[in-house]
């Protein structure tokens, strides 16, 4: 059976993880969720079930989805949570540059927020990586 410790983002990693929240792309997407949740609090009421929702719903999706991940029980099950919450990477970029395009977001705002996405994808794209080239045992159960 792996040990956990060899895996990053594990409880018991070389890292020193204690658990997920200590997730450098976890930090980071959670700040951005907060910031989106911000910045589509001034959209235009009539976005409310439209692009704010959709927005909201995909920034939230990717910090959610990691730390689901982090808690499945094998390696693979991890790797398919991160890829959805690549996914939601993605998804958020696309609807990021929609809203600028339409003069909901700010231009300062709006660069700000493409940094920070490419930022995340980039992490994320690091930890599939790191996790995909080790040996995908189970994880050890939790104590």
């Amino acid at each position: 059976m792996l040990e956990d410790s060899r895996i990053p983002g594990f409880k018991g990693s070389s890292e020193m993880l204690k658990n997920y929240k200590d997730l450098k792309v976890q930090q980071k997407s959670y700040a951005l969720c907060l910031e989106i949740y911000r910045i589509t609090a001034k959209f235009p009421k009539e976005e409310i079930y439209g692009l704010t929702s959709q927005i909201r719903r995909s920034v939230a999706s990717i910090p959610s989805n990691i730390a689901e991940g982090y808690g499945r029980k094998t390696t693979t099950d991890y790797i398919r949570m991160l890829y959805i919450s690549y996914g939601s990477v993605c998804e958020l970029e696309t609807q990021i540059l929609l809203a600028g395009d339409l003069d909901l977001i700010e231009k300062g705002e709006l660069g700000k927020l493409k940094k920070d996405i490419a930022e995340i994808e980039r992490m994320l794209k690091a930890l599939i990586k790191s996790l995909e080239n080790k040996p995908l045992n189970p994880r050890p159960p939790f104590l």
